[in-house]
């Protein structure tokens, strides 16, 4: 018993010294030179906002997974003047049969605003890794698009998302889809990390601003599923002048699969695609204990099969680690609750926003305290996840530029920049992310890390937190 004891303190005392070599020092603060102002709105008369042609033609068509599996797809798009047509036409790429299916359409009011026709079609049982096309519209007006389903979720599945947060509608969120939609490593699904249009930016949250955002996305959305995840803009919670009810734009207009998952919201739902299985997590709606996003999340964790998916990713709009001085630990309390779960479970990476500006972590945890140890300080621990910050799409706010100092052990790079990022899976160990800041060419990696498979690498190793 006693050499069982001696091992298991020389064990302890072995992964302590590694974790102090890890993170002794902090990581890289970037020194590239940017422009310090605010980022200038796009007129609305810029050809990116512009009206389709044609009487109550469909616009801010986009499209998200319409199921859990990746077979199914929601199609959305908002008609102007009537409700018109809530039939969705499409076809596989090398058939002649058309198929139909209704959707339904609603509408909604926003102080003096009242939308248009919002439709939202949900299409089941597509074939996987197929071309698609599909119409909306009736007439003259009709309106054709076309995305490419996924392939079918097993282990090395290779797939790339695209990451983007809190990007709005100035010359800048312009620049960050162009860069994006140039990017020679195409991502085929983009994952959001909330903060969309930032109409709540304008006087009494002009909900215009809604619709010029819907249609300067749909150059992408409409082709390629984008993931959403709700930010602190999707809230809208006015009272004062008479809107109590919070995101009622955002549910409106953005319809995620969330009774898939068997979730109660769609503020956070799972999906699995390809050989990935990620969590959609809401920092603005009840979290704790025995809240119902609690319930929901604990017992999602124990459905992932990481054989068939082994990446597990969790998209959430407050960063649980960041060290910009802007929104400074505004995540702290979601990360006491939910990161001895991220460590559990192996979470591969987690995906933020938030912050306008771009920042990736060391693998850490800090979950061995318990109010009178003094164990405080994140450690490197091989179970924990990843946490990349990425809510520098370009909004009117502009950049975050004031960095804690020093920087912390925790932090690996972090940069004032606008940009992008992607998620390149390449098998079940091995996925490739890389950020590129928008000031350089469309093939340039500011950032990059190689991520090795939780599961499949550290299957068998214990936390270093759970041994403190």
């Amino acid at each position: 018993m006693f050499s069982k004891w001696v091992s298991i303190g020389f064990l302890y005392l072995l992964l302590v010294l590694l974790s102090f070599g890890e993170l002794c020092n902090g990581g890289i603060t970037s020194n590239y030179v940017r422009r310090n102002d605010l980022s200038a709105d796009m007129p609305l008369d810029s050809d990116v906002f512009r009206v389709p042609p044609g009487y109550n033609a469909p616009q801010q068509v986009h499209i998200t997974q319409g199921d859990h599996e990746g077979r199914g797809v929601i199609i959305s798009w908002i008609t102007p003047d009537e409700p018109g047509s809530n039939t969705v036409v499409y076809w596989a790429e090398n058939s002649t049969l058309k198929n139909h299916t209704d959707g339904i359409v609603l509408t909604y009011k926003y102080f003096s605003y009242t939308s248009g026709f919002i439709h939202h079609c949900t299409i089941k049982n597509l074939e996987f890794d197929t071309k698609y096309y599909y119409e909306v519209g009736i007439g003259s007006s009709t309106r054709q698009f076309w995305f490419t389903t996924p392939p079918k979720v097993g282990p090395d599945v290779p797939y790339t998302f695209g990451l983007i947060g809190d990007l709005g509608q100035t010359f800048d969120s312009n620049r960050t889809v162009t860069h994006y939609e140039l990017n020679p490593t195409k991502g085929q699904a983009l994952l959001y990390v909330g903060d969309l249009s930032y109409a709540d930016a304008y006087p009494f949250h002009d909900n215009t601003r809604w619709d010029t955002w819907g249609r300067f996305i749909e150059r992408n959305a409409a082709y390629q599923p984008w993931i959403w995840t709700a930010g602190n803009h999707e809230i809208d919670f006015v009272p004062e002048i008479g809107e109590p009810k919070p995101f009622k734009p955002y549910t409106h207009r953005f319809f995620v699969p969330y009774r898939a998952s068997e979730s109660t919201s769609p503020l956070w739902y799972s999906i699995k695609r390809a050989s990935a299985y990620i969590i959609v997590m809401s920092s603005y709606s009840a979290f704790g204990k025995y809240s119902p996003q609690y319930k929901w999340f604990t017992k999602e964790l124990p459905k992932v099969n990481r054989t068939e998916t082994p990446w597990l990713i969790v998209l959430v709009h407050a960063p649980l680690y960041s060290s910009y001085v802007h929104h400074y630990m505004e995540g702290e309390t979601m990360r006491v609750m939910y990161e001895p779960w991220f460590v559990e479970y192996k979470v591969d990476v987690v995906f933020a926003g938030h912050v306008h500006a771009y920042e990736r972590s060391e693998r850490v945890s800090n979950i061995a305290y318990n109010i009178v140890n003094g164990l405080c300080t994140p450690i490197y621990d091989p179970s924990a996840p990843v946490y990349i910050t990425i809510g520098d799409g370009g909004n009117q706010e502009g950049l975050v530029t004031e960095m804690t100092q020093p920087q912390p052990r925790y932090s690996a790079y972090r940069e004032a920049s606008f940009g992008h990022g992607i998620f390149d899976i390449m098998n079940r160990t091995h996925a490739y992310f890389s950020w590129h800041r928008n000031q350089d060419g469309f093939s340039v990696e500011a950032d990059n890390l190689w991520l090795h498979n939780r599961y499949w690498k550290y299957s068998k190793e214990p936390s270093v937190a759970a041994l403190r």
